[in-house]
């Protein structure tokens, strides 16, 4: 329960970043709001713990599954979906990465219960809750939209497909064990008035 408050509270600090750039913009119109969840302690209930949060009511949406796949219309296709995915590709950049927020969910601009994958070491001393393929998915799969080219962000697609060619280049240019010749070195008679030398 405290690592659930502690990943969307940090996720949401992140979207309040990302709305203050954003606003910023003519014609970006509405920005996503994580909203807060709170941590509430009752010692005398059998359940100790609970989360505390805003009720959403209207249509919930999964606007970004865990594990970053872009198959879900309603996501890429609304306005809502596509700043969800553009405030991906944001938090990305801004950690060089590092950090993806994702699991990204709720009614219209108001997400909840959302997840973060950080590479294995983590990023700035936090560790997500998902794994880290999430970012190395997001990264070949992200289409930018107009609202990624409108906060100036870098394709992800270019820089995938030069990493996917460098990784092919390498490949192609080591020798394959099956055609290397296997050649073993004569034996070399040493004379018998050899001397070693000295340097």
């Amino acid at each position: 329960v405290i690592q659930e408050c502690y990943v969307q509270n940090t996720a949401r600090e992140y979207a309040k970043v990302y709305a203050a750039e954003a606003e910023l913009l003519e014609g970006f119109g509405e920005v996503p709001e994580i909203i807060p969840i709170f941590l509430v302690h009752r010692p005398a209930n059998n359940i100790p713990y609970a989360t505390v949060e805003e009720e959403l009511v209207g249509e919930f949406v999964k606007y970004s599954v865990r594990d970053g796949k872009e198959v879900n219309f309603l996501r890429r296709d609304s306005e809502a979906g596509q700043k969800c995915c553009t405030f991906q590709h944001w938090v990305y950049e801004k950690t060089s990465g590092s950090l993806l927020v994702t699991d990204l969910q709720g009614v219209g601009m108001k997400l909840t219960d959302v997840g973060i994958a950080t590479l294995a070491k983590g990023y700035k001393g936090f560790k997500g809750n998902c794994s880290i393929s999430f970012i190395e998915q997001f990264r070949a799969l992200h289409q930018c939209n107009r609202y990624c080219e409108m906060l100036g962000l870098k394709s992800l697609r270019s820089t995938h497909q030069k990493q996917r060619k460098a990784a092919s280049m390498k490949s192609k240019n080591l020798p394959n064990s099956s055609t290397v010749k296997k050649t073993l070195p004569k034996k070399v008679r040493e004379p018998r008035d050899f001397i070693p030398s000295e340097h």
